[in-house]
């Protein structure tokens, strides 16, 4: 009986072992807090498209920044959303500029992360000892577009309106538990103040939470295993 008992326990630890064996053989996770691996010089192979990275993280650093002055004047309600959007425009000093910032950066930031993860690709980067990198990459990828689709519906003009209503109706496609998706997404049958709540939330708790941890992540692999050049 107590080898019936121990069977699973034995297997479980072999599993954790052989994660953690893996996970080790490409971080060094034991030496993770050596501060001699923040000193490392820059390989002499790299050229302007290694540096989309670098630039996508900054406009990520733009976008926190003037969203949060959006958030002094945005009222994210169906009444006044779009009167809100205007008045920041058109009437709070350099609101139209912090606004085209705010803008302009989100779809900036889009083209960056897709150009960063194409030379990433084409260069065969993302092979071992790099996978973990390259998944945390493709979730930032799609923590960036999900950035950009809950962010579209925020003015509640007429053209995010149906936008909304066109994306949200895309995973209704998906067999069996497609309607329920679009349900969680809408907060309901229609586009709503729930969805623009939801929304809401999601653009600036959920997904900023989230993309933090993973840019963290992110970096703090690249700068355990260095920049590597074409393979």
């Amino acid at each position: 009986m107590n080898e019936l008992r121990l069977g699973p326990i034995l297997i479980r630890n072999r599993l954790l072992i052989a994660l953690y064996n893996f996970v080790e053989s490409r971080l060094g996770i034991k030496e993770i807090f050596d501060l001699e691996i923040f000193y490392k010089l820059a390989p002499s192979h790299l050229g302007i498209f290694s540096c989309f990275g670098g630039i996508t993280f900054f406009l990520f650093i733009l976008q926190i920044i003037t969203g949060t002055l959006l958030l002094v004047y945005y009222v994210p309600t169906t009444a006044h959303a779009y009167d809100s959007v205007v008045h920041i425009t058109n009437n709070i000093p350099f609101g139209w500029l912090i606004r085209g910032f705010h803008h302009w950066g989100a779809n900036l930031m889009i083209i960056t992360v897709f150009i960063h993860m194409g030379k990433i690709y084409f260069h065969g980067i993302y092979k071992n000892p790099r996978e973990l990198n390259w998944i945390t990459g493709m979730v930032l990828l799609m923590t960036t577009l999900s950035f950009s689709f809950t962010g579209y519906l925020l003015p509640w003009t007429q053209l995010s309106y149906w936008a909304t209503v066109v994306g949200t109706e895309i995973p209704s496609a998906v067999p069996v538990i497609g309607d329920y998706i679009k349900f969680l997404l809408r907060g309901g049958t229609d586009i709503s103040q729930v969805t623009l709540t939801r929304f809401f939330a999601v653009h600036i708790m959920v997904l900023p939470a989230a993309i933090v941890i993973f840019i963290g992540m992110h970096i703090l692999m690249i700068r355990r295993q260095g920049i590597s050049g074409p393979l």
